[in-house]
């Protein structure tokens, strides 16, 4: 199955997710850390590690400079963020920093259960109220702050496989997943992505993906421009 590395200075903590990890994925092999250090390590030792649950402020994490750590010295190995934290700005920087993605403890069994299968299929995940929500204080984008008339001009020079990747990319689905589902070439999704970050203004993917909002996907693709183009 999988092998997990639960990094998290509480020892409740750790056994609660290693519960829920049993739950959802029987057989996987679970590995323990409680600090950064100790973390890293444990990944210097497992090469064949599928994923990495990261407490945000354990001993020795300072912050993002811990992710920043991981990421540096394991460039290939998908790191979760799970922490109290619910600060949108905060969440959204672990994104940007490398993070694949950021569940907070407050999260329901189930949920969280869903949260890392998105993940372990190659997508990215990040709670539903906060890509809702917007960006927090002082990281809000051109995408997320345009108006829904301004939001409704962008969509409609979309083409219709633009329309479909975006639709796929605010579900948190990779460029891999998304060329799986749409049956084109992994390069064509990222010539895609790449040119509607550019008509919604935004510099990342995380961008938009708030920008998205509660956008009715299904209306535009019905719209006779999109169907012609």
């Amino acid at each position: 199955m999988y092998q997990v590395l639960i990094a998290d200075d509480h020892p409740l903590f750790r056994e609660a997710i290693a519960r829920v990890i049993d739950d959802g994925f029987p057989g996987s092999t679970l590995l323990e850390a409680s600090d950064l250090d100790s973390a890293l390590a444990v990944a210097g030792r497992h090469d064949d590690l599928d994923l990495v649950l990261l407490d945000l402020n354990m001993p020795g994490m300072q912050g993002l400079g811990g992710l920043v750590r991981l990421r540096n010295l394991f460039p290939t190995l998908p790191a979760v963020i799970v922490s109290a934290e619910e600060e949108k700005r905060v969440i959204l920087q672990t994104i940007t920093y490398g993070a694949v993605g950021f569940i907070t403890k407050s999260t329901p069994r189930k949920q969280m259960i869903q949260a890392l299968e998105q993940v372990l299929a190659g997508s990215i995940y990040l709670p539903a109220d906060i890509i809702r929500a917007g960006s927090g204080a002082g990281e809000e984008s051109t995408a997320a702050r345009r108006e829904p008339e301004d939001l409704s001009d962008v969509l409609a020079t979309l083409t219709r496989k633009q329309l479909q990747v975006f639709e796929r990319m605010s579900r948190g689905d990779s460029n891999k997943v998304i060329a799986y589902q749409l049956n084109i070439a992994e390069s064509t999704v990222k010539a895609h992505v790449s040119a509607i970050l550019r008509k919604l203004g935004a510099t990342n993917r995380v961008q938009a993906i708030l920008s998205a909002g509660d956008i009715d996907f299904a209306a535009y693709l019905r719209a006779p421009q999109a169907r012609e183009r």
